[in-house]
């Protein structure tokens, strides 16, 4: 991370604990419209131009060790193998043999030699290409070079794997902007996976993503946990271009640190900002992560149906620091806070069903939602959506190159 930039964190939650409003001129927004959360028609625009566009993150590359191991990803619908081939080089392909559309691999994960098709033996490579065609006497002209498992884009940031179906998409580390710059001493390639969990919530997404967005909830939800080391008051925010945001919020103790990671390794290049503050960078659409010295959690929101969702949580520490005797502490105290943030969903999904419910009314400190929002209505089109639906853009003077 430039000093610079550092810097300017460190001014903007100054400068956020001493305001008395809003920055002159920063308009009103707009009411976003429940029916963005409720629509079918409009969640299915969201699911082909949001969820099946965008690049996702999907595993560490720790979770496939050894040549031909695999996991089968379906978290946007599409039944996906990632595996790691005899190069050592990660990919990922539809679970789809390209005979007749049978699924090639039937587990969550396992180890492969290659793919093999069990209704009628095709055989792919684990590099994707078609290797066997059992009596291809009968398949006259047919070329196997040209009927390999069809590619998904698969690229990574550091040891974490990302997936994009959308071929065109611009390249993974462009699409992040400054974000591998500012996590540059962070030692990310060592980064080691040390746990995973997951949690079904029965709300739409976007309900909980957007309490991740904000800290105004905190002394209503977190009032015996993070309230009490973090003030929200002080939260500085930045919105950049792709949707990606971040927000950091100031400890009110500077020497406070984490009673979960007291002892615990930590990457000493690392920046005061990730080491005595409370950084959170939005990844769009659904990666929300506070880097830390000590570690970096990352949680992953989900689609599920138009009214469940599921949140994975992931646990990485630098090297040499899998099996310390704090993790167990330190991913119980974030599961407590989860809890928090989650208690009220379904009861918030039932409301924002009901016919009292015309949309949302956000403050200044909720900008970022409404960022999230209108990136939202860039990927899927404005024409697309029904006028009534639309997000008027009014952030396009608050967003900064990053």
């Amino acid at each position: 991370m430039d000093q610079q930039f550092e810097q300017t964190l460190f001014a903007g939650m100054k400068a956020e604990q001493d305001r008395d409003g809003p920055p002159e001129g920063f308009p009103q927004l707009p009411m976003i419209p429940g029916g963005r959360y409720t629509d079918p028609a409009f969640l299915k625009l969201e699911h082909e131009f949001l969820w099946q566009k965008s690049w996702l993150y999907a595993l560490h590359s720790d979770e496939l060790p050894n040549p031909g191991d695999y996991v089968l990803w379906t978290k946007t619908g599409s039944p996906i193998i990632i595996s790691r081939g005899r190069d050592n080089k990660i990919r990922a392909f539809y679970n789809t043999c390209r005979h007749r559309g049978a699924p090639l691999v039937e587990n969550d994960r396992g180890k492969a030699q290659g793919f093999f098709c069990r209704y009628h033996g095709w055989t792919y490579d684990l590099a994707g290409r078609l290797t066997m065609v059992r009596e291809q006497r009968d398949f006259p002209g047919l070329d196997k070079d040209c009927l390999g498992l069809k590619e998904v884009r698969c690229e990574q940031f550091g040891n974490w794997v990302f997936i994009n179906e959308d071929k065109d998409a611009m390249p993974l580390l462009e699409s992040l902007g400054g974000i591998p710059h500012d996590w540059e001493n962070l030692d990310i390639d060592n980064m080691r996976h040390i746990g995973s969990a997951s949690f079904e919530i029965a709300c739409n997404v976007k309900i909980l993503i957007d309490a991740f967005l904000e800290t105004y909830h905190l002394k209503s939800i977190h009032p015996q946990t993070v309230d009490r080391f973090l003030d929200s008051r002080g939260s500085y925010i930045e919105l950049w271009q792709n949707g990606h945001s971040m927000m950091t919020t100031p400890h009110r103790n500077p020497e406070w640190r984490d009673p979960g990671a007291v002892g615990m390794p930590e990457i000493p290049t690392a920046e005061d900002i990730f080491a005595h503050q409370n950084p959170s960078y939005n990844i769009y659409p659904n990666l929300v992560t506070p880097p830390c010295a000590t570690g970096i959690p990352i949680l992953t929101f989900w689609p599920k149906t138009d009214k469940t969702m599921v949140v994975d949580v992931h646990w990485f520490g630098p090297d040499q620091s899998e099996g310390h005797e704090m993790w167990p502490t330190r991913m119980s105290n974030l599961a407590r806070v989860l809890e928090e943030d989650t208690q009220f969903a379904p009861a918030i999904q039932k409301s924002v069903e009901a016919k009292g419910f015309e949309g949302m009314f956000l403050s200044y400190q909720e900008r970022r939602i409404y960022h999230w929002h209108e990136e939202l209505d860039r990927l899927i089109g404005v024409e697309r959506i029904p006028e009534a639906l639309r997000i008027k853009p009014m952030l396009a003077n608050y967003k900064l190159q990053h």
